[in-house]
């Protein structure tokens, strides 16, 4: 039997599966024994495979990552220098946000992949010093329509029990879930995309730092024992799900939000008394050695911990079992010396175990000891900095038909009615509401808009002083696959639309960045032109990017997923008026479609659903023309002139209208005329953007015309609101009605009436 401090195995040759089994490639253990100027030991491999595997290290995406705007005049933590970046608010305040993937996790255990990827960013949050406000997650699945997909029932299993595990775990520690989006294909088969984001604020003088600085300053794990759940779960995230085996399910962590919530509550407590804690971080991909490394690094001293102290549930655990455990609800603190009864204190308060397990010393190492002798030592340098850093092979596909599918070629729908009614129908579109129907939106009384709207509206005291902030999610996985480059543009663009729309004006965004193995080169050009994307579109609109979060390897038997970048964008609601809502208010309003009409189909969820195809072509689209329109709606909201508005982007105008309707308490109608020169599939269902629609008071409505045309801005009347509850298409001499409760039926039950079947 091999022990832990045995070298590399060369028996028989077969030292590659050997090193495939610490997730080592033979030029990275070459890299390794350079390193340390002698043959690493198994337990050394152990933990380098995992500091090393490229959910821990980014070797393959650090490269792309430095072309990420990551400065402004707010930022007063940039991405990747701690847990999540923080944002100044002005007034002593700061905003703190961040998204995270569990992808794989959930794909083999949803219900504790999910929970324990919402703690996992909860924990990221108030370990930099604030308070979480909300939740917010972007999820897709493969299809669940029956007719669609074999896999069917098993795409629905997963959604029940992937929105179980995030109600259950953002419930009980009381932080409201708020919003996100749904999104089904499939592509997303076997591999199902579970990002979650969390958003704190802090006071500036309270941020923390993830540092073990102070020579002779102990050591502490505070939070839960530490046990086999979970092992090399970073490493099992580094790779292709093409079959699930058993032992992937003991990657899975298991979540105890009891724990997560009284352990934030002693930590923010300790934050508010300054000099307490010197340094911490939370325990979360590769546990004790990525938390002790990299605060160690950062400080560039070193740590000797004794790992007999660490509290654990199996008595016969391995020294490197130990550092690699990414039990949940972990926390490692660098305490002042002078303050441990203090911190000793809180602590036992909130009956939080508190151990301590070592001290920071002068010496840049990390010196483990176990069952009575030094078991480990090693760089922090090694293991957070010295990673390998890959560039790898990127090739553009060859594209040789680049036309777009005449409009002639594409069937209108012979019932308009009957297809508008399953278009709302569709999983893609109908209301969300069975699932935020679980969650606890409610609690903190933070939600001023919730789930539904176009993004959350949040009010946070600050002090004594109430502000208004604004948070969504966007991303269109068909678009990227299309094109990566204006794929990710429209997605930075839309995120930033939807803060117009409830008029808040952007401070920055977080991304998650979800595609398949870098080492296609195909896949790795769809990133590097997605981050090309991002990049640009974050430099137009002025804005950084925070932090966020590289998934590769999202690749499973069944395929690759599209490439699926999810931007999280915040905003800051300057003005004192009322916020537009997304459904129209009042009757004998004018609806106005600011943008125009925009014409095409290409790209549009109206043409894969008609003919199953996507194009090759993405909806019109421009930057410019999105600043210009962001300016005017956020003008256009500080005056006071807009009772509801609600952004155009897929499903198009068709299914804006249909949630203007239907999506309020109102029981309001809106009859809608449209010009007869155009088809009408192509007016309703076209995703052109820069595009919103507006309800305007009459005795408003000439500002609001005036204001566009000062600023250039097609501004179309379209309709008027209804005081009857119906949705009125009028072209020409030909029209059509459908009563609102049809739409209702058919939109708000549409989700649940699918999973009822599957």
């Amino acid at each position: 039997m091999k022990t832990s401090n045995e070298g590399l195995s060369t028996e028989n040759g077969d030292v590659l599966e050997e090193l495939k089994s610490f997730g080592l490639s033979i030029d990275e253990y070459q890299r390794l024994v350079q390193l340390l100027g002698r043959a690493p030991t198994r337990a050394e491999m152990a933990l380098i495979g995992v500091m090393w595997s490229e959910h821990c290290c980014y070797k393959s995406s650090k490269s792309e990552l430095k072309k990420l705007p990551t400065t402004g005049k707010r930022v007063l933590v940039k991405a990747g220098e701690e847990n999540a970046g923080v944002v100044d608010l002005g007034n002593g305040w700061a905003v703190v946000f961040k998204i995270e993937s569990h992808n794989h996790p959930s794909a083999v255990e949803p219900f504790q992949g999910a929970a324990t990827g919402v703690g996992g960013i909860f924990r990221d949050i108030f370990t930099m010093g604030a308070r979480p406000v909300c939740f917010m997650n972007s999820l897709r699945f493969g299809e669940i329509r029956a007719e669609k997909s074999t896999q069917a029932a098993h795409n629905a299993f997963l959604l029940r029990h992937v929105v179980g595990g995030i109600a259950h775990y953002g419930n009980c520690v009381g932080v409201p879930t708020v919003g996100g989006e749904l999104a089904f294909d499939s592509s997303y088969e076997g591999n199902p995309l579970v990002n979650v984001f969390c958003l704190g604020v802090v006071r500036v003088d309270q941020i923390q730092r993830g540092k073990a600085e102070g020579i002779g300053n102990p050591v502490f794990i505070a939070g839960s024992k530490t046990g086999r759940d979970g092992l090399k779960g970073a490493a099992f995230a580094s790779r292709k799900l093409e079959e699930h085996k058993t032992e992937d399910r003991y990657s899975v962590q298991i979540a105890d939000p009891f724990m997560g919530r009284i352990l934030m509550s002693a930590c923010l407590e300790l934050f508010e008394e300054p000099g307490v804690v010197v340094g911490i971080q939370d325990m979360g991909a590769a546990g004790l050695i990525c938390s002790t490394s990299e605060t160690a690094a950062r400080a560039k001293r070193g740590m000797e911990i004794n790992l007999d102290d660490v509290p654990v549930r199996e008595a016969d655990m391995l020294a490197e079992e130990i550092l690699l455990s990414e039990s949940q609800e972990r926390m490692l603190l660098i305490i002042h010396k002078d303050k441990v009864d203090r911190a000793k204190a809180v602590f036992a308060k909130w009956g939080v175990p508190f151990t301590q397990i070592g001290q920071v010393i002068k010496e840049e190492k990390l010196c483990f000891y176990h069952r009575g002798k030094k078991a480990i030592e090693i760089s922090p340098e090694l293991i957070v900095h010295q990673a390998p850093v890959y560039e790898l092979p990127a090739t553009e596909p060859l594209i040789t038909n680049t036309s777009v599918l005449p409009l002639e070629k594409i069937p209108q729908p012979l019932d308009y009615k009957a297809f508008l009614l399953a278009f709302a129908a569709l999983p893609q579109n109908s209301s969300r509401e069975w699932i935020y129907r679980q969650f606890d939106y409610l609690v903190g009384l933070h939600a001023i808009e919730g789930p539904g709207a176009d993004a959350a509206v949040l009010r946070v005291f600050l002090g004594n002083e109430p502000v208004r902030l604004a948070a969504t999610l966007d991303g269109n996985g068909r678009y990227c696959g299309i094109d990566p480059y204006n794929g990710a543009k429209i997605a930075v663009a839309e995120a930033i639309r939807n803060l117009s729309v409830v008029g808040a004006f952007p401070l920055g965004i977080t991304d998650n960045l979800n595609f398949a193995d870098p080492n296609d080169s195909f896949v790795y050009w769809q990133f590097k032109e997605t981050i090309r994307g991002i990049a640009d579109a974050c430099r137009f609109f002025d804005i950084p990017v925070t932090g966020g979060n590289v998934s590769f390897y999202n690749y499973s038997k069944l395929g690759a997923i599209l490439p699926t970048p999810v931007i999280g964008a915040v905003g800051l609601i300057e003005t004192d008026m009322p916020i537009p809502k997304l459904s129209f208010q009042h009757p004998g309003e004018t609806i106005v479609l600011l943008g125009g009409w925009g014409e095409g189909l290409q790209g549009s969820l109206y043409l894969q659903e008609r003919l199953g195809i996507t194009g090759n072509q993405l909806p019109w689209f421009q930057l410019e023309a999105e600043k210009k329109h962001n300016e005017v709606l956020l003008l256009l909201i500080s005056e006071g002139l807009v009772s509801s508005a609600h952004d155009l982007s897929e499903g198009g105008l068709a299914l804006a209208l249909i949630e203007s309707v239907v999506s309020g308490r109102k029981k309001l109608g809106c009859s809608i005329v449209f010009p007869t020169n155009r088809r009408l599939d192509e007016l309703l269902f076209n995703e052109a953007g820069a595009r919103t629609i507006v309800s305007v008071p009459k005795n408003k409505l000439s500002a609001v015309l005036w204001n566009c045309q000062q600023k250039g801005l097609e501004a179309v009347i379209i309709g008027e609101v209804l005081e009857d509850y119906v949705l009125k298409l009028q072209q020409g001499e030909e029209s059509i009605e459908l009563k609102g409760t049809e739409i209702e039926e058919s939109w708000k039950n549409g989700l649940e009436a699918i999973l009822s079947t599957t």
